[in-house]
């Protein structure tokens, strides 16, 4: 936990997502931090189809626009943002990826005060931009625009960090800030049988768990069907939504009642099924440059959960991995590959892996990176 700041003042700082709120449990973590260093948090959002009533531990608000998506939702977005914005009364501005830049840096010049850029992703890279240059060069200019002069700037890993600071040398804030998007450091409650009896998975099979928020085109879904219908050893547990998704939906009835799929639920709920089962999956596949580079935070949950990972050899994902030997990498994407990788995990005892990963998790923890937002709002503050 970082250090209070002791201000017999608290000050206030709009948080932006393009998001619903209450599933992005980066941004809420952050906004713990924040309020441990005497900030008072005040998220803004949009309402989505399916929004569930607001459930978030700090203040905050939805904005409606007309549109769902394209161009037309991202004009109307950052309008309405803007508009929200400049008639909200804050003293520091916390902006989550590009959707939400462009409006917070004006406000922040408008009122006067210090912007925070956190980028979850390399935004320009992201799989809904390639092939389509039009999009992707609107983004791109707005990058280009503002991103030099931003002045405190956090992203989710070195790779990304790297990337950045090779796109623009002379930005101001030089090269970003690296703060991984881990769990708090807790324990799991394990709930085997539990899980188990409620699944209809036997007490002595194997399951893998393959979780994510939205698992959409290229996040592994298909290929660990595909294993799974080649290596009939083992369950597989899919949870999340998104195209893949829905995709693996289809498929429950074709693999003999050893793949089930569970839509997303609340995170403690989700770290209790993760905990049960014998080993996770991590198998994003790099054919964008934002997943090329990306550390999927399902890596962090399967390590606080104590089991082992068969996970895809995207750099960053690949250096955790055998840096504190927690899974197998496969070659490839292959079932050949990825059963070759369940098998290699499977040989070593459970309690090893519960070792090594217990192991880890005490250096990779949100408690660990939460440091370098306390450095990330002082350089903020120190230029105006």
């Amino acid at each position: 936990m970082v250090e209070a700041t002791n201000s017999p003042v608290q000050k206030k700082i709009a948080v932006l997502v393009s998001n619903d709120l209450n599933h992005d449990q980066r941004v809420l973590k952050t906004c713990t931090t924040l309020q441990d260093l005497s900030w008072i948090p005040f998220l803004i959002g949009r309402t989505m189809p399916g929004s569930e009533a607001l459930a978030i531990p700090h203040g905050g608000k939805r904005l409606s626009v007309l549109f769902a998506r394209g161009f037309l939702f991202y004009a109307t977005w950052q309008c309405a943002l803007l508009v929200e914005l400049l008639r909200t009364r804050c003293d520091a501005i916390w902006a989550n990826d590009l959707d939400t830049l462009l409006p917070a840096f004006l406000a922040s010049k408008w009122h006067g005060i210090p912007l925070i850029y956190d980028s979850h992703e390399f935004f320009t890279e992201a799989a809904g931009l390639t092939g389509r240059p039009f999009q992707r060069g609107v983004w791109l200019r707005l990058e280009h625009w503002v991103y030099p002069r931003l002045k405190s700037v956090i992203t989710v890993n070195d790779s990304i960090a790297n990337a950045y600071e090779k796109r623009y040398p002379t930005a101001l804030s030089v090269r970003p800030r690296v703060v991984r998007n881990m769990p708090l450091k807790r324990e799991f409650q394990t709930e085997k049988v539990k899980w188990r009896e409620e699944l209809g998975i036997p007490k002595d099979a194997v399951f893998a768990v393959l979780q994510g928020a939205y698992l959409d085109k290229d996040r592994g879904v298909k290929e660990a069907v595909e294993a799974l219908r080649a290596n009939r050893a083992w369950h597989l547990v899919v949870v999340g939504a998104g195209a893949e998704f829905e995709w693996a939906m289809r498929q429950v009835s074709s693999c003999d009642g050893r793949l089930i799929c569970l839509p997303k639920m609340p995170f403690e709920k989700l770290c209790t099924l993760t905990a049960a089962a014998d080993f996770g999956f991590s198998l994003d596949r790099g054919v964008h440059g934002n997943y090329w580079f990306s550390l999927p935070n399902k890596l962090f949950d399967y390590i606080h959960a104590r089991i082992p990972v068969v996970a895809s050899p995207m750099p960053e994902v690949k250096k955790v991995v055998e840096d504190w030997q927690i899974g197998v990498v496969i070659d490839d994407h292959s079932p050949t590959a990825i059963g070759m990788a369940v098998d290699a995990v499977l040989q070593t005892p459970s309690v090893e892996w519960e070792r090594r990963c217990s192991e880890a998790s005490e250096s990779l923890n949100w408690q660990a990176e939460a440091a370098i937002i306390a450095e990330a709002m002082k350089a903020a503050e120190a230029v105006l």
